[in-house]
């Protein structure tokens, strides 16, 4: 995010900040309170709130930033989900080889299993990692108690939601 990013930022109506919030979590919570944080001085300013808004946020709120997320390695969801952010995840997630059919069918059970245990999908930032490490990660993860589990998957949800603040920009007219 650079300052013509945080200029435009500010110019945007509640509603309308709130939906490019969107973009980058899916707490509703979390968007509209961002929204009403600015006017933003700095990129600097705008992570520091995101931060200071994400420790304000119940279990509903992470639950409903997770589900706006498409399940690693699920490929149809990357392909039909979330249009807002459909690119974003998609280019998040290119370490998953869609060619690596074991591996593949490995994160989808493991998926099918990590939901059953905590209620949630398996979130991790998965930005520079491959296939095979997203699913080391998973099977580690899954012997965790469920409020361990819901710590571990906010930390990689502010992450992902760093990154996306970065990736916001205004719009080339």
């Amino acid at each position: 995010m650079n300052s013509e990013t945080v200029d435009w930022l500010n110019q945007l109506s509640s509603e309308l900040l709130a939906e490019e919030f969107r973009n980058c979590c899916g707490a509703d919570w979390w968007c509209r309170r961002m929204a009403s944080s600015g006017p933003f001085a700095s990129a600097e300013e705008v992570h520091l709130l995101a931060d200071i808004n994400f420790d304000r946020l119940a279990e509903v709120d992470w639950l409903e930033a997770f589900a706006a997320h498409p399940r690693i390695g699920d490929l149809n969801s990357l392909r039909m989900k979330f249009a807002g952010n459909r690119i974003w995840s998609h280019g998040e997630q290119a370490g998953v080889d869609p060619n690596d059919e074991a591996v593949l069918q490995r994160l989808s059970a493991k998926n099918d299993s990590y939901f059953q245990r905590f209620g949630f999908i398996f979130i991790i930032c998965a930005a520079g990692k491959r296939a095979v490490e997203m699913l080391a990660a998973l099977e580690d993860r899954l012997p965790n108690d469920p409020a361990t589990e819901l710590r571990i998957a906010a930390a990689e949800q502010r992450k992902i939601t760093h990154l996306r603040l970065d990736k916001l920009e205004k719009p080339a007219l």
